[in-house]
């Protein structure tokens, strides 16, 4: 690809709107410190939500006195305890997400950005990975809105290159976090291995998953006409063919037939699969689609 001016990742008025997001997981996780997520299990933190029987063994220090001088009976105060929350970005940078305009790599990079700046403006722990024949060194845990350079500086330097092997990644992922948490895997899935085995890694980690598919435009809609020869960017492996009516028709079936079983896979395992295009606005993925899924409110 041809150098080019490249636009911040994200403008201050987008980040003004992020500001007032935050990231939900569907399932309740256990943090290794307390953070600012008030979660719904039963703790000792500072904020009170309920009463129980007091039970021999129990802490005195949690009783009850004044319902005690009232009811002449022992109760336990309970608490919402405040929990962290574990939020990963697994990128895809192989070579074949160096393709379209803007790149499917770049806009993977504003994705990550956008959701990595809403985890640290509500203080979760942020990590961000990325891979391509494997998992990458990545960058480690990091908290506060402060640290958000770190993050851009980190994707700015990135490149596309290497083959894709997705389930090499995520089983390397699996092994280096054993924490729980919110996952969300940005790739085009072109990848002659396949998706399944990479996304059992994760579903093994009992990890909150979502998928956001990447594709470009070129990919969708493709306009090719006349003889032609294919070379994969990452293999280099080629076809000669003639595009004509019909063939294109079979590679939309075969496309549409890739992306719907890809989310039908995901959708029967309790994975969150996003369908997007480099070419629909990212802002409107982050402040809408992944609002109305859930990752974001």
């Amino acid at each position: 690809m041809p150098e080019i001016a490249i636009k911040p990742l994200l403008d201050a008025e987008f980040l003004v709107k992020l500001e007032q997001l935050e990231l939900v997981s569907r399932k309740i996780f256990v943090g290794r410190m307390k953070g600012e997520r008030k979660s719904k299990r039963r703790g000792s933190s500072v904020e009170f939500a309920d009463h129980r029987n007091y039970s021999s063994g129990d802490d005195l220090r949690h009783i009850d006195w004044n319902v005690y001088g009232r009811l002449d009976k022992l109760f336990l105060k309970l608490f919402l305890e405040e929990e962290d929350l574990h939020f990963y970005t697994l990128l895809d940078t192989s070579l074949s997400m160096d393709f379209g305009d803007p790149t499917k790599l770049q806009y993977g990079k504003q994705v990550a950005a956008a959701l990595s700046f809403i985890g640290l403006v509500n203080h979760d722990r942020v990590i961000l990975d990325t891979f391509s024949s494997g998992l990458d060194s990545g960058m480690p845990s990091i908290r506060g809105r402060s640290q958000m350079w770190r993050i851009v500086q980190y994707l700015d330097a990135l490149r596309a290159s290497g083959t894709s092997n997705l389930t090499a990644a995520a089983k390397a992922f699996a092994i280096k976090h054993s924490g729980k948490g919110v996952v969300v895997v940005i790739s085009d899935f072109l990848d002659k291995r396949g998706y399944e085995d990479a996304l059992r890694y994760l579903l093994a980690r009992n990890m909150d998953i979502y998928v956001v598919h990447v594709l470009s435009k070129e990919e969708v809609e493709p306009e090719l006409v006349g003889d032609l020869k294919l070379i994969d960017s990452e293999d280099d492996d080629f076809a000669e063919i003639t595009v004509s009516a019909p063939l294109l028709q079979r590679y939309k079936a075969t496309l549409n037939a890739f992306v719907g079983g890809l989310k039908e896979w995901c959708t029967k395992r309790g994975i969150t699969y996003i369908f997007t295009t480099n070419h629909n606005p990212f802002d409107k993925l982050i402040l809408n689609y992944l609002r109305e899924r859930g990752l974001v409110k």
